[in-house]
This record gives structure tokens, C-alpha cells and sequence, in this order.
């Protein structure tokens, strides 16, 4: 009996000394990681709001699924509602390494165009989200500082920051910094806050709940994600209505020509 409790001891100590030792792009990284779902359907719903109040809504499925090993996550997102945005999508191939891949298929055009490094920082159908927000950002575009710890919504929270290299990635990215709360026990963001192009605070990002999808390997999504824009009163909820674990997916979604399909 002694020797187990020994051995837990070792073991809860190594953890503990890890995670005291652990570097903000480490943390970044594991944060990367916790929402890497091997495959994923939902179905979910976009507010916007006007700096009025005034609300559009719009339906959406998604899957997404990982491939080459995990290092490169492939996701479709398409709209179902309502009619003058029916049949949009978006698919996105976002790799662990090296610049996204980004493509937009307009139904009304019948033509789909890759979303270039310059448009990304662009507002995500008429949303507070950017594309940019659609895909991790690439970590070596960042410098990274470990921040002094905050609670949120009763989680405590590493707080990292993201500085980008230079003002290439900036202005891809669309912030000139920006601040995420990492939860310590699961590495799941619970809250972002960018700053423009000239330093000053524009976005707030809030996670209102998360799930864990994949209970064996730790891996999580958001559920209630609500983006505001300080500067100009807008604000944007998603909310996964339904998501499925389905590690299954077939790759036959993640095609461009499956993005054009009606």
C-alpha cells in the first residue's frame, strides 16, 4: 500500500511540476490539439446582430475530419437557411504546418474562389468572425508571452498572448495582438481578446459552453460561441445545436467539387 501511494505521489508531482514548466507556445499548442475532433456532423445556428439589435438568422451543417496522420484537419461548412444564402459553403484544409487552404463556393456566381491570404482577415458572411477565425492560426506566425493566470466563468485560465511576427501576418490575421484564456485541466479556450491593426481593442470572444466529443482521447468543441466587435456594436452568436462524434467521415465531403454540389 505504501508503494502505490508513493507511486501516485510521483506522478501527481510530475504532472504538477509539467504544467508548472509548460511554455505559452506549449499551452497554445495543447490548446490546438484539444479541439482536433478525428470526425465530427453538426448541425448549428448563426445570430447577427446589428449595433441596433436587430437579428438575421441563418442554418448550417457542418462535418469536419482529420487527416494526414492528424496533422491536417479538413472542414465543410454549408448553408442551409435562409434561401438567399442556401447552398453557400466553405472548405477549409487547415494544416498543422504552413498556410490554410481556404475555398468559397457562391451559388449565385456557380463558381468557387480560394480565399487568399489578403481576404482573410474579412468579416465571414456578413459575421463577426473573420476567416481567419474559421482556422487555427499557424503558431510559428507568432510570438508568444504567458500572461498572469485569470478565472473565467469560475475556470482558471492560462492567459497567453499572441504577437504576430510581422506585419505580413498581422494584417492576414487581422489583429496586431491578440489574448486567449486557456483552461489549465482541459487546454479549451474560454475566451479571446483582439486588438486592431493600430493596438486598440476591437473583438471579444466568449465561449458560453463546451462538450467533450471525444471522451477517450480528451477532445472537445464549443458549443455557444459569441463574438462581439466593441468598436462597432455588432455581435455574433453560433450555436451547435447537435454535434456527433463520427471519426467515419468520408473524404469524399472534402473535395471541391462535393462544395459545388446543389
Amino acid at each position: 500500500m505504501k508503494r502505490v501511494i508513493t507511486l501516485f505521489l510521483v506522478i501527481f508531482l510530475s504532472q504538477i511540476a509539467d504544467a508548472q514548466t509548460l511554455t505559452a507556445l506549449e499551452i497554445a499548442d495543447r490548446a490546438q490539439d484539444a479541439v482536433r475532433v478525428q470526425g465530427l456532423e453538426a448541425q448549428a445556428v448563426m445570430k447577427i446582430f446589428d449595433d441596433k439589435g436587430n437579428v438575421r438568422i441563418r442554418k448550417i451543417a457542418q462535418i469536419s475530419k482529420l487527416a494526414d496522420g492528424g496533422d491536417t484537419e479538413k472542414k465543410l461548412i454549408r448553408f442551409l437557411e435562409p434561401a438567399d444564402v442556401k447552398g453557400t459553403g466553405l472548405l477549409t484544409y487547415d494544416y498543422k504546418e504552413g498556410d490554410d487552404d481556404i475555398w468559397l463556393f457562391m451559388p449565385a456566381l456557380r463558381k468557387t474562389r480560394r480565399i487568399v491570404s489578403s481576404d482573410k482577415a474579412k468579416n465571414f458572411m456578413g459575421s463577426e468572425f473573420s476567416y481567419a477565425d474559421m482556422t487555427p492560426p499557424t503558431l510559428d506566425d507568432f510570438q508568444f508571452n504567458l500572461l498572469d493566470e485569470k478565472e473565467i466563468n469560475g475556470v482558471t485560465c492560462y492567459q497567453i498572448e499572441w504577437v504576430p511576427v510581422d506585419d505580413d501576418v498581422a494584417e492576414e490575421n487581422g489583429f496586431s495582438k491578440r489574448i486567449t484564456f486557456i483552461g489549465k485541466e482541459d487546454y479549451v479556450i474560454r475566451k479571446a481578446v483582439y486588438y486592431d491593426l493600430d493596438e486598440e481593442l476591437q473583438k471579444e470572444l466568449t465561449i458560453h459552453e463546451i462538450k467533450e466529443l471525444d471522451t477517450k482521447n480528451h477532445r472537445f468543441r464549443a458549443v455557444h460561441l459569441e463574438m462581439v466587435n466593441v468598436q462597432n456594436g455588432r455581435r455574433s452568436e453560433l450555436l451547435n445545436e447537435k454535434m456527433i462524434f463520427n471519426p467515419n467521415v468520408k473524404d469524399d465531403y472534402f473535395t471541391t467539387r462535393y462544395l459545388e454540389r446543389q
